[in-house]
């Protein structure tokens, strides 16, 4: 962590009735970043994101913002806005009361509230609508009053918790991307609790994902998304299908073992922390090539090239087909494993497939539960 950090947590204890929810945990953001903290239900995002707004005390650990030690400040002397999960806007107000709210609260000026509010209702969609209560409002347009009344009070950080999670699917489409086309006109800080990936990967500049408390893995959203470091990043990126081979770790390559269900296949270790044994490799559903075997016994015979260089081929059979759209998904049955495959045409249940997932699409880790181990290889007779 920098110490030019604009807001930096350092080392942050936080727990609830003897239970640790944050476990020394750190982090630097700079000035105009947009930070997505992601994570499972009970990862400690939203605990981190309320210890920063100044409602959860650590128990050791700081917190400095724009080089200010603001570890024991109350919320209100942060200058720091949050959009709650609930838009938590008043009933009895209009969308101007509500937007104002701050303002008036800091005792400004009659004509410097409202030449405000009417700048923010204008950039926000909402002229025409300041003397509305939230009762006659859409629920994107709730969301733009809260968004609205944070933004009012020019905060340092904008928090965001989980802002979007009631809004439909296709209203959420579209107050995401105004959220961040706003957020990068402003330069505005803003960290953003959300349990949505695909959320997290469109709005911001750095996804920070947590579990169990600590950082499992942080970067730009195409970084964490192809370079998983570990199986739960990667599960939690997509890649929850999983399959458990037999590798060799020669050089900067690692030798998948011919099996049952796979074949022999040779893979850059390209960055991959591996060593030889029980390997567990992880892809996404849209990540292989599916086609029935077949179709690739007819091109073996025909004198085509093995394809077991920086890809891996597996061998199943289709248990299940639907069509969720725009592709159907297939359940495929590879060994022991059961794994989900999209294809862009159906295959029949019962029919015997190959799957062939290139290397760049595969994350490969030490399986769980073992240290390095010989492992014998299969001789072709």
């Amino acid at each position: 962590m920098t110490s030019a950090a604009f807001l930096a947590v350092s080392d942050v204890i936080v727990g609830y009735g003897g239970n640790t929810v944050l476990d020394r945990l750190s982090l630097s953001i700079e000035r105009g970043e947009f930070v997505a903290l992601l994570g499972s239900s009970g990862c400690g995002k939203t605990t981190l994101l309320r210890t920063i707004a100044g409602f959860n005390r650590p128990q050791s650990g700081s917190l400095t913002l724009a080089g200010r030690d603001i570890t024991l400040a109350a919320p209100d002397k942060r200058n720091m806005a949050m959009v709650f999960q609930s838009y938590a806007l008043w009933p009895h107000m209009t969308v101007a009361q509500n937007i104002g709210y701050g303002l008036k609260l800091a005792r400004k000026p009659r004509h410097e509230i409202d030449a405000r509010v009417e700048e923010i209702a204008g950039m926000l969609g909402l002229a025409g609508l300041e003397d509305r209560k939230p009762a006659a409002l859409s629920g994107g347009q709730r969301q733009r009053v809260a968004l609205g009344r944070a933004l009012a009070v020019e905060p340092d950080v904008l928090l965001l918790d989980e802002p979007l999670s009631n809004l439909d699917a296709r209203v959420r489409l579209n107050v995401r991307h105004e959220i961040r086309a706003l957020q990068k006109r402003l330069g505005i800080t803003a960290i953003h609790v959300t349990h949505d990936r695909e959320e997290a990967m469109v709005m911001a500049d750095r996804i920070v994902i947590l579990d169990k408390g600590m950082i499992a893995q942080q970067g730009a959203p195409h970084e964490v998304f192809n370079r998983p470091m570990s199986p739960f990043v990667a599960a939690f990126m997509g890649a929850e299908n999983i399959v458990d081979l037999a590798g060799v770790v020669e050089g900067n390559r690692v030798e998948i073992v011919e099996g049952p269900s796979n074949r022999r296949a040779m893979i850059g270790l390209d960055g991959r922390r591996l060593s030889s044994g029980r390997v567990e490799a992880r892809f996404r559903p849209e990540a292989a090539e599916l086609v029935p075997a077949s179709a690739t016994a007819a091109s073996d015979r025909n004198g085509a090239e093995s394809r077991d260089e920086d890809a891996l081929t597996l061998l199943g059979t289709v248990e299940q087909t639907s069509y969720p759209g725009g592709c159907w998904r297939h359940v495929v049955a590879v060994g022991a494993a059961k794994v989900a495959v999209d294809a862009p045409t159906a295959i029949e249940p019962g029919t015997p497939v190959t799957l062939r997932v290139p290397a760049a699409a595969l994350f490969l880790f030490d399986a769980p539960g073992r240290g390095a181990e010989p492992v014998p290889r299969l001789v072709a007779a």
